[in-house]
Parts: C-alpha cells; structure tokens; sequence
C-alpha cells in the first residue's frame, strides 16, 4: 500500500489541505484493492486558518512516505518554518514523489527542490516565486506542473486537477474516473490548461456544450468532425470554437482527441483488446494512428502503455514499487 503524507504545521491552507485528505484518505467504493495509506505529519497540534489539527507523526517520519503533499503556505511573506522545510528536502532525498499545491510550492523552492524545474503556484503569487527563487522556471499559466519526482499546482481546484494526476499515475484513469464520480468533479483537467478564463463558464444549466459533451463520448468510436459536433450543437463552427476555447481551454479538436486518447487509456488498462480493435472503439481507425497519437500525447506506445500500467499494479510475492510500512 503507497504511504501518501500530508506535511502541515501552523500556517497551512485548510482548503488544499482538505482537498488532499478527500481525495487519498477513502477509496471509491466501487474500487477494488489496496489504496492508499494517508497519514498526517506534523510537529505537533497545528492551526489552519480556524482550524486545529492533530497531526498522527511528526514530521521527521515524513521520509518514509511515498508521496509528500505540501498543502497552500498562508503567507507567501514569511519564510516557511525550517523544519518543515528539512523534512520535505529529507523526504524526496529518501526517494519520496513530493507535490506542492497552491503556494505549498514556496516550501518547495525554500527545500531546493525546484531549482532548475519548471514550477507552477497561485498567480497571484507567481512573480514573487520567479523573484524570489530565480534559479526556478515559474509558469504562471498552467493548472500544474509534473517534473516527475517533484509536482507543483496552481491555486485552489487546480489543487484538485494535480491530486487526480497523481491518482491517475497511481491507479490508472478507470480508477481516477470513479474517484473522481465520488468527488463531484471533473475527472481530467489538463496540467497545461489556463488557470483561468477570461470569460466565465455559463452556469451549467446554461451551458452551451452541456448536452454534446456525453453526446461525443458515447460516440467516440466514429469519425466526428467539428463539422459534425456543431451541427450537434446547432451553432457555426467558428461559435463552437469560441465556447470550446472558453469552458475547456482548448479546440474541438484538441479536445475531441483528448477524450479518444483517454478511452485507449481505459480499454488498455481494463481489457485484453488488440490495439487494432481500440483503434477502431475510440475512432482512430487504424492501430498506426493511434499508436501516432498515443505515443506523442502520453509518452509510450499502447503496448507499453498496457504492459507498465500492468506491472505497476498487479502485485508480485512481495508487492510492488517503492515499500514502507505506515511510518
């Protein structure tokens, strides 16, 4: 079982820190296995904002962990107690995955850990990051940012957006999917979108897209166009576009090839369908387009996709991954 632990002491944001204990602490009930063991580190009762916290270790077993999260710093004008600080740098030494979210990245920069990494917190508060710590590439645009050990999240819901990542690393999309059902919330932002709009999103039952988003995904394996989902929508191409680009940060198409990827994700990791026959399911057609598309947008082709997700999951003699007993 993956030990996630939650890094607090006075000063943190009981919002993202809730957020984290929501998503790590219970599993979806209509998930199987093993999930994870959450535990909450700290140097003793702690406040968060109105809130008091006891914590169930302190924070010197933090590098018996798996995955550190570091929650929202309050205030981005004070240093970041030391030990605090010590025991997130002990950790990711000790080989744990560390992830800040919202201005939790400010302990991160203050640990070392993001210097020479592309990092993301608030914007508000991402000149005073770039400032203050110039040896790290801050990207005030981006929902989050995943280095591979070390993740950094915007602000807020964006918190939520890199907990569901690190789930979906974990478990795979099927599993973050459900998570994400329990939740009430979107089970897949992109890292790369924009952390806001200019424009809000219409309430949602008001929401020009509402009714063609399920449309689409209980039709990915056909050959949409944007021609094809506008007339769906009964608007113009160009119209669809601007709503697209607003309530999801990207384009129909983007969009539309995001959704086809993801199902592949799901049939490979939760079947034992040939990649020419989930070609055809998410409307690719031909086992070499999406082995095109799925090796340039998740980084391996399906094969390897099936075989890592596999490995990864499916527990040997002594189970699998990096193993610590609950510290």
């Amino acid at each position: 079982m993956t030990t996630v632990a939650l890094a607090v002491t006075d000063g943190m944001l009981h919002f993202e820190l809730s957020l984290a204990y929501e998503v790590f602490a219970a599993a979806p009930a209509s998930v199987p296995g093993p999930w994870y063991d959450l535990v909450v580190c700290g140097p003793g009762a702690v406040r968060a904002g109105r809130f008091m916290l006891e914590p169930d270790l302190g924070l010197d077993r933090l590098p018996h962990a798996d995955t550190v999260i570091v929650p929202g710093w309050a205030d981005v004008d004070e240093e970041p107690p030391a030990e605090l600080v010590d025991a997130v740098r002990a950790a990711h030494e000790a080989g744990a995955r560390v992830a800040s979210l919202c201005t939790g990245a400010f302990v991160l920069a203050a640990a070392g850990l993001l210097d020479g990494r592309r990092a993301t917190t608030h914007w508000a508060h991402t000149r005073a990051l770039a400032a203050r710590h110039p040896r790290v590439t801050v990207d005030p645009d981006v929902l989050y940012v995943d280095e591979g050990s070390v993740l950094t999240s915007a602000g807020k819901a964006a918190a939520m957006d890199l907990c569901l990542h690190l789930v979906r690393l974990d478990h795979g999309s099927a599993v973050t999917n459900a998570a994400a059902r329990r939740l009430v919330v979107p089970p897949h932002r992109d890292g790369g979108q924009a952390q806001f709009i200019a424009t809000p999103a219409p309430a949602p039952d008001n929401h020009p897209l509402a009714e063609l988003f399920p449309w689409v995904i209980e039709r990915l394996d056909q050959p949409l166009t944007v021609e094809d989902l506008a007339r769906r929508a009964r608007m113009s191409s160009r119209h669809l576009g601007r709503h697209f680009r607003s309530v999801t940060g990207t384009t129909p198409l983007q969009w539309l090839l995001a959704q086809r990827i993801r199902h592949a994700q799901e049939l490979l990791e939760t079947t034992d369908h040939s990649v020419d026959a989930i070609a055809a399911a998410t409307g690719m057609g031909t086992a070499t387009t999406l082995r095109r598309h799925f090796s340039r947008t998740v980084g391996v082709p399906p094969d390897t996709y099936r075989r890592t997700f596999r490995s990864q999951t499916r527990p040997g003699p002594t189970g699998s991954g990096r193993h610590h007993q609950r510290p």
